[in-house]
């Protein structure tokens, strides 16, 4: 892929099935100066790298005269938007990892219009409907003139042949002869001349409503992801020259300031500068629950605000929000191809042909060696040519990934493409780190121990010494006092000592608060208090000492505890015979303490080189390894393990570090993304079988003389309607 300079991203409007992205990549791939291409059809999307000859304009021309439409996306070339209602073809579907010289037999070429709007107001349904409406006059005409019945049908099929015709000669100038307009056509030509005119026209009307089936079904697929997007409001409140005033959501620059009503949707990522309430996060994390949030706190475009208003500073522009990120991240991810589907699309370059010469024989050779009749055997092989399209077996494996890519973002589990989806499934060993990943990332209080005075002064005395301090512990204090509602004095005075603590003064009494080491150069310490420090060390929990004019007051004891799904997530991956392990560079006692509670084998006091040897010498023993981190101190663990998954909430770390990002920072999700992976490609194994099971079964019934040719294009278009809805059960709603 060359540089940013000279890559442009399309929307590309009209595609139904993988075959239709062959065409586009097939033409554009040729053109001068055009050096990769990469189309998604799910995604509806095309990358094009060029080395800077290449004409923009003739780049749209192109795609508009394949009967496309081509829309820039942010950053990508301008082109100028046109649009023909042309066809386009089901190729046997070629990726973009394919050699420039494409071989011609591909089979597929229907009429695609912009896919918006009703589906009853398209250029393929009213295709359907002008066909269809023929077939029944030609029925009715030929019923009251009998004399005139064939050539009745034969007019109603032209209906619908004609504009087929006409495509599958533009595929044939564009180097494709072996499209299924081309062999639909010859179907229905050799069918009039057998004498066949009325199953030729209902042939050719049950095509159209086959095309039609698809563009619904391939539509369906596309607008899981792309109603993400929709979350985000069109307009917000922006505070400007001392007033507040209504104006687009996408025209917010970053600095600016925005008034959140209760119950409106947040308009862009930020910080809440005033206000404090809960926040739906459910749209972009799939959090179940409302999180409360106040001054300092990160929200996210298109989450929803609850009973407070806030004024939030905006951190992203439109373009760079949260939501935007992901969509682009799955789009991309959509482009890329799995090892099945590359697979898949090798094997039908061999499948196609084969299909082909076995409808050439079923049409000879019981004539010519048997003594068949040519019309019935003729008639089996134009069957055969319909019933051997494989837009079936291409599609079955990039719309099960699609539906699975759409499915992961919306409970925000990111996956880049298709071939991580599938390694998912292969996992047998997952490697934690630790803190931020299997810890909250921040300590808190877990023991309040009273000596001289309660619990609830040394909290309280503790807080007003804090009060105001950044430190991590501090903040676990203060929190800590917040939580339980007490009311905390002002102390003055307060300074921190040589790194040992911190001291000043509140309600006329002289405070210290700091380790026991440096309590104990002020004053003993009494024996019980001492062994209870140190069964709290033992257990990774950091202890300070609270003196009141230099008498023990008593102690408070904090920990940076495990994410409250964190023993739910290992047992959910055990269950699935995954091993676990932490692998953390925090001090032994306290690593070890966190794997007693969750059940897992730990390796403590690690570098980051060490991680990565781990990861090494796990995948050297056979393992399928994934590595989970915060992607950024790991990252040469999260490069070298099989699948790299980064924790977070949002954050440019998370959504671009990595193979895959948990946005809510959830320990089950990794056990969710690995059920994902597995249901996927059940949902592949299935599809595919489908997809030969029909094209079998057809041509078994076909060549014995039980079906013909309308049965047939049950086997091309009705399978691959079948595949996609199938894939689509992908995005219902799990756990």
């Amino acid at each position: 892929m060359a540089d940013t300079a000279s890559t442009a991203r399309y929307r590309i409007e009209g595609m139904d099935c993988a075959s239709c992205a062959t065409k586009i990549d097939t033409a554009v791939r040729r053109m001068p100066g055009v050096t990769d291409v990469t189309v998604s059809v799910m995604a509806g999307t095309m990358t094009v790298s060029h080395d800077g000859s290449g004409d923009p304009a003739a780049i749209a021309k192109k795609v508009s005269g394949l009967g496309y439409r081509a829309e820039p996306l942010a950053g990508a070339m301008p082109v100028p938007v046109t649009h023909a209602d042309c066809g386009h073809d089901h190729e046997h579907g070629r990726g973009h990892e394919q050699p420039k010289d494409e071989d011609t037999s591909s089979l597929h070429f229907h009429s695609h219009a912009v896919t918006t709007g009703h589906w009853w107001t398209s250029s393929k349904a009213l295709s359907a409907f002008a066909c269809g409406g023929a077939l029944v006059a030609a029925y009715a005409l030929g019923k009251l003139v009998p004399a005139v019945e064939p050539y009745a049908f034969i007019a109603a099929m032209l209906v619908g042949l004609v504009p087929i015709a006409r495509r599958a000669l533009m595929a044939a100038l564009g180097g494709t002869p072996f499209s299924i307009d081309s062999l639909m056509t010859i179907a229905a030509v050799g069918a009039v001349i057998i004498n066949a005119a009325e199953e030729a026209a209902v042939v050719v009307f049950l095509f159209i409503v086959g095309e039609l089936l698809e563009g619904v079904a391939a539509g369906k697929a596309r607008a899981s992801i792309q109603s993400l997007a929709a979350l985000v409001p069109k307009t917000a409140w922006l505070e400007a020259d001392g007033r507040t005033r209504e104006v687009p959501a996408d025209s917010l620059a970053v600095g600016a300031v925005i008034l959140v009503r209760p119950g409106d949707r947040i308009a862009a990522d930020g910080i809440i500068l005033s206000g404090e309430g809960t926040v739906d996060e459910a749209p972009v994390t799939g959090e179940s629950l409302p999180v409360r949030k106040g001054v300092d706190a990160t929200v996210f475009a298109g989450t929803v605000n609850g009973d407070a208003a806030l004024r939030i500073r905006v951190t992203a522009a439109a373009n760079d929000n949260t939501i935007a990120r992901v969509v682009k991240l799955v789009e991309e991810a959509q482009e890329s191809k799995a090892p099945t589907e590359r697979f898949i699309d090798g094997f039908s370059r061999y499948y196609t042909p084969g299909v082909l010469l076995v409808g050439a024989m079923v049409a000879v050779l019981p004539p010519l060696l048997l003594g068949g009749g040519w019309n019935e055997w003729v008639y089996k092989g134009l069957a055969i040519l319909l019933i051997g399209c494989p837009c079936a077996l291409v599609i079955s494996t990039p719309a099960a990934i699609a539906a699975s890519l759409s499915a992961g973002a919306r409970r925000g589990l990111l996956l880049k493409g298709g071939a991580v989806l599938e390694s998912l499934g292969k996992v047998t060993a997952v490697a934690f780190d630790k803190t931020g990943t299997l810890t909250e990332g921040k300590p808190k209080v877990t023991d309040v121990i009273g000596v001289d005075r309660s619990e609830e002064d040394v909290l309280r005395l503790a807080a007003a010494l804090e009060t105001g301090s950044s430190h991590p512990l501090a903040a676990a204090i203060l929190a800590k006092a917040a939580a339980d509602k007490i009311a905390v004095p002002s102390a003055s005075d307060a300074k921190a000592v040589g790194g040992k603590g911190m001291s000043g003064t509140a309600e006329g009494k002289e405070l210290f608060l700091g380790s026991p080491q440096a309590v104990e150069t002020r004053v003993a310490i009494p024996s019980d208090l001492t062994a209870r420090i140190q069964a709290l060390n033992d257990d990774g929990k950091t202890v300070s000492v609270l003196t009141v004019d230099n008498s023990i007051a008593g102690a408070i004891a904090m920990r940076d505890e495990p994410r409250l799904d964190a023993l739910a997530g290992i047992k959910a991956l055990s269950a699935l015979g995954i091993a676990t392990v932490m692998l953390t560079g925090d001090n032994r006692r306290a690593a070890s303490a966190i794997a007693r509670q969750l059940g897992i084998e730990v390796k403590a006091e690690l570098l980051p080189e060490d991680k990565l040897r781990i990861v090494g010498e796990m995948r050297g023993r056979g393992l399928n390894v994934a590595k989970v981190g915060d992607g950024i101190n790991d990252a040469p663990a999260l490069a070298a393990a099989d699948v790299g998954i980064a924790m977070g909430g949002g954050t440019d770390v998370a959504l671009e570090t990595a193979d895959a990002a948990i946005l809510h920072g959830r320990v089950s999700d990794v056990a969710a993304l690995v059920e994902l992976s597995k249901r996927t490609m059940r949902n592949i194994q299935q599809n595919i079988s489908l997809s030969l099971g029909l094209k079998g079964l057809f041509l078994i019934t076909t060549i014995a003389g039980l079906t013909g040719l309308w049965p047939a294009i049950f086997a091309d278009t009705g399978a691959t309607v079948l595949v996609t809805f199938n894939a689509l059960r992908l995005l219902a709603p799990r756990g």
